[in-house]
C-alpha cells in the first residue's frame, strides 16, 4: 500500500481505508481538509472540512480537489504532502 501519513510545510497527511471510503486528510494550526472517495476508486472526489465533515464540493480529478483542500488551509497546492498510498485517488 505504500506510507500512509506525511509531513511538510507544517502539514500532516493522513491516509485511511474505512469500510466505504478511501480518506486523505490534511490537518495544519487546528484546521482540517479530507478529499475522500469511495472504495472502488471510481465515484467523484469529495471535499469537506475533516473526515467526518460537511461535504462542500466534488471533483472529477484529484489536483481540483487538492487545489480546494489546499485552499481551505490557506497554503498553496504544492506545499500539501500526498503519501503514497493516496497518490492515485481519482484515477
Amino acid at each position: 500500500m505504500g506510507d500512509t501519513t506525511a509531513e511538510a510545510n507544517g502539514i500532516a497527511a493522513r491516509y485511511e481505508e474505512t469500510a466505504g471510503e478511501r480518506r486523505l486528510t490534511f490537518s495544519m494550526e487546528g484546521r482540517e481538509a479530507t478529499v475522500a472517495q469511495n472504495v472502488d476508486g471510481y465515484a467523484m472526489l469529495k471535499v469537506r472540512t475533516g473526515p467526518s465533515g460537511d461535504e462542500l464540493e466534488r471533483y472529477y480529478g484529484f489536483d481540483m480537489a487538492l487545489d480546494h483542500a489546499a485552499e481551505l488551509l490557506g497554503v498553496g497546492v504544492g506545499d500539501l504532502p500526498v503519501p503514497d498510498a493516496a497518490a492515485d485517488m481519482g484515477m
